[in-house]
């Protein structure tokens, strides 16, 4: 594994379920929330890292609220999806999709992305033991890895359950904990926990 990752981080990574946030900007409006608020709760937990998601905004809306993350987190930000937005972001995290519009051959795709990207931070998302090991071939810096459990906020056939604990331990790289993830989750292989509504509601309370 590239170094890339820590250096990005600014520590030495082990699996020891970091926090994670995912940004995802329906859910502010859902909420009624502002993105500083969002901010405030980086801060208060002590995150490690972001995911920036919006199938809402054009993109200058999402430009400016990339530059706006940035200046107030001293955390690498990733854009979900949107390869053309990389230039205001840290990184890049994609689903198995995305990869597919770019080639079918993921090996051939990676090198387009690179391409792209540069050094940047790439994560891509799996689902199973095959989309594992295909990942553990390509130049990635972590894989989203779930759905751990079900969730309210979207339909999900495939739920891993204490199976993610030996598919983390195939995985070359680092492992990044989606679906029903919640903060004081302590899973075995898991490098982070991304949380999305698990940020907002703890111990029954809400935050926001």
């Amino acid at each position: 594994m590239s170094n890339r990752f820590e250096e990005a981080l600014g520590f030495e990574l082990k699996a020891s379920n970091y926090l994670y946030a995912l940004c995802d900007f329906q859910t502010l409006i859902k909420k009624n929330l502002k993105l500083s608020t969002f901010v405030e709760l980086v801060q208060k937990y002590d995150l490690k890292l972001i995911q920036y998601r919006d199938k809402v905004n054009p993109n200058e809306i999402q430009i400016n609220n990339l530059i706006y993350l940035k200046k107030h987190l001293n955390i690498p930000v990733l854009i979900n999806d949107k390869i053309e937005l990389i230039e205001y972001a840290d990184g890049l995290h994609l689903g198995q999709e995305d990869f597919a519009k770019v080639h079918k051959d993921k090996k051939l795709a990676i090198k387009f992305i690179r391409k792209k990207i540069g050094n940047k931070l790439l994560g891509l998302s799996t689902h199973n033991e095959v989309e594992i090991l295909e990942a553990n071939e390509l130049d990635l810096d972590m894989i989203g890895l779930g759905a751990f459990r079900g969730t309210q906020t979207k339909d999900v056939d495939n739920i891993l359950g204490d199976k993610i604990v030996y598919l983390g331990k195939i995985s070359k790289h680092p492992v990044c904990a989606i679906g029903g993830v919640n903060i004081q989750d302590k899973i075995e292989n898991i490098s982070f926990n991304v949380v999305g509504s698990g940020l907002y509601v703890t111990d029954k309370e809400c935050l926001w």
